[in-house]
């Protein structure tokens, strides 16, 4: 029985407005593929780290001082371990972890808030995380290494190289790649098995507050109107998507055989 998203439109509107194309019926004949799951999921594990990753990496930059720096790359550690370097997963509750006083760095107004946001989205994508892998294991798909797709760096490459707009940029970037990930959850969910598709259904409200959390940030930090900016990034995003792409991931765009 296919997954039902009645629920979730009043959720789903204001993200596919956000961006600036729906994910092409091309992709996702290519992603629903029974022989292509493998790899999807794979990859989809991996973007959870990432995502962690990404936030970890904005709080060390510009929320916290050095031994709170410290403390937040021990608690993402086992997870860095699994995927880089094929150590066992011990994770043990790391997700939900107590990672100590975290200090707010001197300077920044703007700290405390992207702390408050980014350590709830590294739970939850932490928690994802070893949702996929669970869902690996029962079944029975190994974990492999995966090469990154091209649609992070091609957003990245737009980013400005001086402060606060680089800052400023990569929230922007960070909200593009939450509600992409929203859309393609959503349109998922109803092409695949049951239970993959109640577990895709089961991420849309956090991937859809996390990409609100990264633009009013964004808002926040720029202090000014940011539409011109969000517009670039629009552009850039819906053409990385839209176009063809030689590999098939999770953020990928038309598959290059198709588009020939």
């Amino acid at each position: 029985m296919a997954v039902s998203l009645s629920h979730y439109q009043s959720l789903l509107e204001p993200i596919e407005a956000f961006l600036g194309c729906a994910t092409p019926d091309a992709w996702l004949a290519e992603a629903t593929e029974p022989g292509n799951l493998p790899l999807l999921l794979i990859d989809h594990c991996n973007c959870e780290l990432k995502a962690a990753q990404t936030a970890i990496w904005l709080i060390r930059r510009y929320a916290v001082d050095g031994e709170s720096g410290k403390a937040l790359l021990a608690w993402v550690k086992p997870y860095e371990d699994f995927v880089y370097r094929r150590a066992q997963g011990d994770f043990g509750g790391a997700k939900n972890a107590l990672i100590g006083e975290l200090k707010s760095k001197d300077g920044f107004s703007h700290g405390p808030e992207i702390l408050d946001k980014m350590i709830r989205l590294i739970k939850e994508e932490l928690h994802h995380f070893e949702q996929v892998l669970e869902i690996l294991a029962e079944r029975q798909i190994p974990y492999a290494t995966v090469t990154a797709a091209r649609y992070a760096k091609g957003l990245i490459a737009e980013v400005r190289d001086h402060e606060p707009w680089t800052l400023v940029d990569k929230l922007i970037v960070g909200a593009f790649i939450e509600a992409r990930s929203c859309e393609r959850f959503a349109r998922l969910a109803p092409l695949v098995d049951e239970e993959l598709g109640r577990f895709y259904v089961s991420l849309l409200r956090s991937e859809a507050r996390h990409y609100q959390d990264y633009l009013s940030l964004a808002r926040q930090v720029a202090g000014t109107d940011i539409d011109e900016r969000v517009a670039l990034f629009r552009a850039k995003e819906a053409e990385l998507i839209q176009s063809p792409d030689s590999q098939l991931r999770f953020h990928s765009g038309i598959p290059a055989t198709t588009a020939a």
